[in-house]
């Protein structure tokens, strides 16, 4: 009886404290859209998570957890779990993401990072010089290589055999380069734009006690204003609420035979409207699995999909593939060893 009022308890709690963000995010006027800065801080890294459309804030997970709902970490039960992958994003843009947890008797620790290569940019300076249809004209002067670095340090810790909570704390950086401003008399002169700030994750996961089912709530990239030259910006703040089960424990099927996992999950970013996202896995003898998710809306990602092996050598090895309409396809892989 006291856990079915825990349970209620807890969703209330849930419900509530979205109702205000919602409420305060829905009076955000539509030209404040799409103006969030290290929006790299928002790219899905893992594989499995993104051929789920990313709705896993519910689900238990081990290293993968640190970059979508840390509470998730409180419920791994190894000693070590790393993990290793890349991201082919749009445009030619790679994310290299990694991650280690270690499990502790006073909760689980890790140690996350994400490095971004953006390739080579052209880089321009504006001349005196006008062009054949009287616009003003530019000089190619070189080439620049921006980038971008986070490193996170994580906690979790199940504090109950039915609630958890976690937090990340992270150094993000994003560097422009040394740009061009001004010419002076054929000198160049340059600045150097580039800028770190801490970030703050946090979530909580409970178990209802109900099968598989699993309630969760996720807040990720807390942080200052930050302003280059004269325009400030903010990080891309997003609220995330989950729900996810096992299907298959509602029928007599062996469950080391058969897994079908679906999810769902509500995400309200500070730089666009409201998404749902769906996911589902089919694990088949917890060695093969195969999934897809879907968002909406969206103007331009579709579906996702992907499949996993695990247990292959003492490694397990996912692949995603998601849609990107105009901006083509992205590809993502991730491998993770554990113990």
């Amino acid at each position: 009886m006291k856990n079915r009022v825990f349970t209620v308890i807890l969703i209330g709690f849930v419900l509530l404290s979205a109702i205000p963000v919602f409420g305060q995010y829905s009076e955000v006027e539509r030209d404040r859209r799409g103006q969030t800065g290290m929006k790299f801080l928002s790219v899905s890294l893992d594989a499995r998570s993104a051929a789920m459309a990313d709705a896993v804030t519910s689900q238990i997970a081990s290293s993968s957890a640190m970059f979508y709902n840390p509470a998730s970490l409180g419920w791994f039960e190894g000693t070590l779990d790393a993990s290793l992958g890349q991201t082919q994003w749009i445009a030619d843009v790679t994310y290299n993401a990694a991650g280690i947890a270690y499990n502790t008797p006073i909760g689980v620790f890790g140690l996350s990072g994400v490095m971004v290569d953006y390739g080579e940019v052209t880089e321009t300076i504006r001349t005196d010089e006008t062009t054949d249809d009287g616009t003003q004209g530019y000089e190619i002067i070189g080439s620049l290589n921006p980038s971008a670095l986070a490193i996170g340090v994580t906690y979790a810790r199940a504090l109950t055999n039915r609630f958890s909570i976690g937090g990340n704390v992270k150094l993000a950086r994003q560097s422009l380069g040394d740009v061009a401003v001004a010419r002076d008399v054929g000198n160049l002169e340059e600045k150097n734009y580039a800028l770190s700030t801490a970030v703050f994750d946090f979530g909580i996961l409970y178990r209802t006690g109900f099968k598989s089912l699993n309630l969760a709530m996720s807040a990720r990239n807390f942080s200052q204003e930050l302003t280059y030259a004269e325009e400030s910006f903010e990080l891309p703040l997003n609220f995330r609420i989950g729900v996810s089960m096992d299907v298959m424990d509602l029928t007599a099927m062996d469950p080391g035979m058969h897994s079908l996992v679906l999810s769902v999950d509500t995400e309200r970013p500070r730089d666009f409207s409201e998404q749902v996202k769906l996911g589902a896995e089919y694990l088949l003898m917890n060695k093969f699995a195969v999934r897809a998710g879907y968002i909406a809306p969206t103007d331009e990602q579709g579906l996702s999909f992907g499949f996993g092996l695990n247990n292959i050598a003492g490694l397990d090895i996912d692949y995603a593939y998601s849609q990107f309409g105009i901006f083509g396809n992205v590809n993502r892989f991730m491998i993770k060893y554990g113990f």
